[in-house]
């Protein structure tokens, strides 16, 4: 059986199948329809940290991931420093915590929140 190729947005910005479940539990006991935004500002120890917050508002120039049954929302400008990267969740004995993989970082620090770019 082939694998379906990957929508343009999933080919920008991918979410990962337990990132996708962990959105639709925190939403679904938010009891609103919402979001997970991932957006990326400039700060933290590397000079650009992530930034992951429920919203329910879908701006103009949004890219929207849906995917089993999670809404994640990315603004154009974090989306130049994301391109290629993958949304991620971690349930660790260390604890628990969303995760970017992105290509484009050359350096992290150690909590992981915050990247730098060349």
């Amino acid at each position: 059986m082939q694998t379906p190729f990957p929508s343009e947005s999933e080919a920008v910005f991918g979410v990962s199948e337990r990132a996708a479940i962990r959105i639709a539990e925190i939403v679904a006991a938010e009891g609103r329809p919402t979001g997970l935004r991932v957006a990326v500002l400039a700060g933290g120890c590397s000079g650009f940290q992530y930034r992951f917050e429920l919203d329910d508002t879908r701006r103009d120039d949004d890219l929207v991931i849906e995917r089993a049954g999670a809404r994640v929302l990315v603004d154009s400008a974090s989306l130049n420093l994301l391109a290629g990267s993958e949304l991620d969740y971690t349930d660790e004995l260390m604890g628990a915590h969303f995760a970017v993989r992105n290509p484009n970082a050359t350096s992290a620090c150690g909590c992981g929140t915050s990247f730098s770019v060349d």
